[in-house]
């Protein structure tokens, strides 16, 4: 997933999601429109066009699920036009003032979202997009888990959806060609797992078959087969061969960003679009290294008191492979974690006065993504189609119990689901643009501070599950130091692997992976500590201040409540909070 109002996207359609005509570019003043709210559907109405999935993944009212997101190059320099005039039409609009209000989110969002891509086309992320944490095949199949095909006309678009996978992957491939006659390569140390990854999405099991299972209509079955058997497979088979036969061999090496065209620009650049707060490399690098001493701390008392003490990395290695800390099999993995949500569930009344409708459930990752760390998959905005919690099971016997339960409450309650679906069934409270956003400095802060709260309700069953809380949160505070590390301080790959292992009690292979992801995802990792910090930041405040009058659950529901927003206007709209509650009688 990539970033932004595209993360949550993946992409959509429906031109009348947002209620009004998606061509209409200035305020009715008969229908009580701001200039704001204009843009913001004009704008929102483009972008669920231009990236057809979005309708699919929320189950967006009216929308079709016929086509995929043209990742054509001509297609993105009209893209860049338009948003060029739409930011030119959002500075000329006053910022509201009034925090909190409906034109107030809008505007913000509007801004970020614009000002944002806008500065990121200096990395040029269309051409070097080809490792195994953000290939186009870590995403796109997942759609057709989803894809509708109750009616007739469902299962049309789902074969006309199908049809357009073949021309995307051709796409991708041309896309990685230019990329690397231009400078432009993801690093070769991330790239060697994809042809083996796309070769698994082949198969009678393949998720683009799914719609197929999901219908009684022998027709359309066998229609879906033709496409796939014809279409599709070739596809898949020509981009692993081009990445065997021609990009692992012009790869680049060197792992840090800097080793692209305008690489070193880029970094600080990614980071504040994903954290959305600029702040240094060196400030992250230092902040990390404060955090990791306060959680080794934590650790340290737990060791001793539970575990009979002994050096920290040690203990932390140990239980990635002695029986008492893992499990027997995968029924255990996948049942550890359905006790764990049931338990979140009956806990959540306790933390927040408003919960979503949709509920959440978990599932183990299909074949192609079996070695996943676990992620969540949206519910849909009406809130009756569940999010999917998907997590690894294979290789129990190298499964520690430890972090399984804070992975979980930061998947799904307290954290992403609970924020995300929240945040899609807000209705008219906000506009739809806020309902869709996802900005990783406030959803992945607020999934790394779930976490926490999990501890405050009592949800972790004993102290090897603290001790997967501490190695957690010793993960996302050593991303600070590993991602910055890469980056702009020359670490090698095994200084980071070293520095990982040290910390935090993950596995061999899922450290290897998560270091791959660093790696390829330059600064995305920097967002869940500092959003977290912030949050916490922010709730310190509130008690300070309100002492007494302070509410949790009244304070988590503000956090939550307006959508997916900017950790600068979440701040704004705290200390309005703070006010209004000061204020009361």
């Amino acid at each position: 997933m990539n970033r932004n109002l595209l993360l949550v996207l993946g992409a959509c359609l429906c031109l009348v999601a947002c209620g009004r005509e998606a061509t209409q570019p200035t305020p009715d003043p008969e229908a009580g429109i701001s200039a704001t709210e204009a843009l913001a559907d004009e704008f929102l109405a483009a972008v669920l066009e231009r990236y057809p999935s979005l309708g699919t993944q929320l189950s967006l009212e009216g929308a079709r699920h016929d086509k995929l997101f043209d990742n054509s190059l001509e297609a993105l320099a009209e893209w860049q036009q338009r948003e060029d005039a739409w930011f030119a039409r959002l500075n000329t609009i006053p910022q509201p003032e009034a925090v909190g209000s409906r034109d107030w989110v809008t505007h913000g969002i509007l801004h970020e979202e614009l000002s944002s891509a806008i500065a990121l086309r200096a990395c040029r992320n269309e051409l070097w997009q080809a490792s195994s944490a953000t290939g186009w095949h870590r995403g796109l199949p997942f759609l057709f888990e989803v894809q509708p095909v109750d009616t007739a006309e469902h299962r049309e678009q789902t074969l006309a959806r199908l049809g357009e996978v073949a021309r995307f992957i051709d796409t991708e491939i041309a896309n990685l060609r230019l990329g690397l006659e231009s400078g432009y390569s993801a690093p070769r140390v991330t790239v060697v797992k994809v042809p083996q990854e796309v070769r698994s999405l082949i198969g009678d099991q393949s998720i683009f078959l799914n719609p197929a299972s999901r219908s009684d209509d022998e027709e359309f079955a066998a229609a879906v087969r033709v496409i796939y058997d014809e279409e599709i497979v070739p596809a898949l088979n020509r981009f692993a061969d081009f990445i065997e036969t021609v990009y692992l061999d012009q790869a680049r090496e060197a792992i840090a960003l800097s080793a692209n065209t305008d690489g070193a620009e880029c970094y600080p650049l990614r980071v504040r679009s994903f954290v959305t707060l600029q702040t240094p490399a060196d400030e992250i690098h230092a902040l990390g290294l404060e955090q990791i001493e306060k959680i080794r701390g934590e650790m340290r008392v737990t060791i001793d008191e539970h575990f009979g003490g002994g050096p920290i990395e040690e203990f932390l290695r140990r239980i990635n492979v002695e029986p008492e800390f893992t499990f027997e099999s995968e029924d255990a993995v996948l049942q550890y974690a359905i006790d764990g949500l049931d338990a979140a569930k009956d806990a959540m009344p306790r933390a927040f006065g408003n919960m979503p409708i949709a509920d959440v459930i978990v599932k183990p990752y299909p074949d192609f993504a079996a070695s996943g760390s676990g992620e969540y998959h949206s519910s849909s905005e009406d809130g009756t189609r569940p999010g999917i919690y998907y997590i690894a099971v294979i290789e129990p016997e190298k499964r520690t119990r430890a972090w399984q339960l804070s992975t979980l409450y930061h998947e799904t309650y307290p954290g992403h689901h609970l924020q995300g679906a929240i945040s899609l069934e807000l209705g008219d409270k906000v506009h739809p643009i806020a309902r869709y956003t996802y900005y990783a400095g406030f959803g992945e802060g607020w999934a790394l501070y779930s976490e926490r709260l999990a501890d405050e309700l009592g949800l972790y069953r004993d102290p090897l599950d603290h001790i997967g809380l501490y190695s957690d949160q010793g993960a996302r505070a050593a991303r600070l130091v590993i991602d910055t590390g890469i980056h702009t301080m020359g670490w090698t790959r095994q200084q980071a692997v070293d520095y990982m292992m040290a910390n935090t009690s993950w596995s061999d292979i899922d450290i290897e992976n998560e270091i791959d992801r660093y790696i390829s995802w330059p600064g995305q990792a920097t967002a869940y500590m500092l959003g977290m910090l912030e949050i916490q930041r922010l709730r310190a405040q509130a008690e300070e201040e309100l002492g007494d009058r302070f509410d949790l659950r009244a304070f988590h529901d503000r956090v939550v409540g307006f959508g997916g927003i900017t950790l600068p206007m979440l701040h704004a709209s705290i200390l309005a909070w703070i006010e209004e509650q000061k204020a009361l009688p």
